[in-house]
């Protein structure tokens, strides 16, 4: 009778032992992409309907030249290129650069070239943490994207069709036309506030210089709070040192806007992404924004880590530029996202900056460099001019049952 009770007892305990749930790892890509001058063929400018809210996307628009005349207009607008200074109006922006990308520019920019731009960005975007989570990223950001339009074209291709993709993009009054944007996965991300946070930079004679917008995007991650802020800072036009002033000025907005979330919400994770047109070790990142690249300098008053600082130090780089390596790409944290174990709620697991040989140029001029779109006024066939960066989470997942 004893042995009998036993073999219940061993046969419960296997029973038991076979129905408890087995804990997976749930990973999810988020990443961005500078998608170099990716116009639409259609010459643009840019129309400002100032009587809808400044949040709705068509308050500030992107409208074919074309059409420009069926809208109306309240007057020529000479003053600053501001939302709150356009409430009311509608008026016409023209951009610098709306002739430049069309069949009858020197670039010759027609369906086929666009059509292959596509192709080959939406490939890059589709392989994005693809080794580590054998899926599509869930939320990436594009920089220099000419309007919504090119952001709709680009979630229809074949390589990125698969899932039902979401798009926040705000149009910026930056002098060339291109802004930035987030496409995310639907069934992964929800929005749930989205927003631009202007830059405002003055030239040496007083005017204003006209830059990307920092953009962010909060909204819940597989049912976790996270923030996304795009950023394409002002370039090195005119030297690093002299253009320093409008990176420090972005970095400060940056800084707001996370500072500001995280204190309104201290458990929300917080991503800081694009190109910086600065390396990790420039004061606008390391001083401006507070971002640091040794885990033990976090704190409450320096609470951001920067995931490429210790890649640019190893010799990472996202470019060149006159046979200067850069990492102008890079993610940047809040130290609540980090954790040296599986959590149940997302952590960092790995960080990259992204460069299969595909991206990279074989040869000539430019050989090691990205395999950049563009040579002048000519397509290359290429990719980009940046590689890509990219931050794969993960967390303990237990399957229903």
């Amino acid at each position: 009778m004893r042995k009998y009770f036993s073999l219940i007892a061993i046969a419960i305990f296997f029973i038991g032992f076979a129905q408890k749930p087995q804990v997976q790892v749930k990973r999810a890509t988020i990443a961005f992409l500078n998608v170099e001058n990716l116009w639409d063929t259609i010459p643009s400018a840019d129309y400002i309907d100032g009587t809808l809210p400044i949040n709705n996307p068509a308050f500030h628009r992107s409208v074919p030249i074309d059409s420009l005349k069926f809208l109306p207009v309240t007057e020529e607008y000479k003053g600053q290129w501001s939302d709150e200074l356009l409430i009311g109006k509608k008026v016409i922006r023209y951009q610098n650069l709306a002739d430049d990308f069309t069949p009858k520019s020197a670039k010759n920019y027609n369906s086929k070239v666009y059509q292959t731009k596509l192709a080959n960005e939406s490939k890059v975007i589709s392989e994005l943490g693809y080794q580590y989570t054998k899926t599509l990223p869930a939320i990436v950001g594009l920089i220099e994207v000419e309007n919504r339009q090119v952001v709709q074209d680009l979630i229809k291709q074949p390589a990125l069709n698969k899932v039902e993709w979401g798009i926040v993009h705000y149009n910026s009054y930056d002098a060339r036309g291109i802004d930035v944007a987030v496409i995310y996965q639907k069934k992964r991300f929800t929005v749930t506030d989205s927003y631009k946070k202007e830059v405002v930079n003055y030239n040496d004679e007083g005017k204003r210089s006209y830059t990307r917008d920092v953009m962010v995007v909060k909204g819940l991650l597989d049912g976790e709070k996270v923030a996304v802020f795009m950023n394409h800072w002002p370039s090195r036009s005119g030297g690093e040192a002299a253009s320093a002033p409008r990176r420090n000025a972005a970095a400060a907005v940056l800084k707001a806007e996370m500072d500001k979330i995280r204190a309104e919400e201290p458990d929300r994770l917080l991503f800081a992404m694009g190109d910086f047109n600065d390396d990790p070790v420039n004061v606008s990142l390391t001083k401006h924004l507070g971002a640091v690249g040794d885990k033990k300098e976090l704190s409450e008053e320096r609470p951001y880590y920067n995931l490429m600082y210790k890649m640019f130090k190893s010799g990472v780089a996202s470019l060149g530029y006159r046979d200067a390596p850069n990492l102008f790409d890079q993610i940047i944290v809040s130290k609540n996202a980090l954790s040296d174990t599986l959590q149940k709620n997302y952590s960092v697991y790995k960080a990259e900056v992204f460069a299969p040989s595909y991206l990279i140029t074989p040869d000539g001029q430019y050989k090691g460099y990205p395999y950049r779109s563009w040579a002048g006024d000519t397509f290359t066939g290429g990719y980009s001019d940046h590689f890509p960066s990219l931050v794969v989470l993960q967390k303990e997942f237990t399957p229903a049952q």
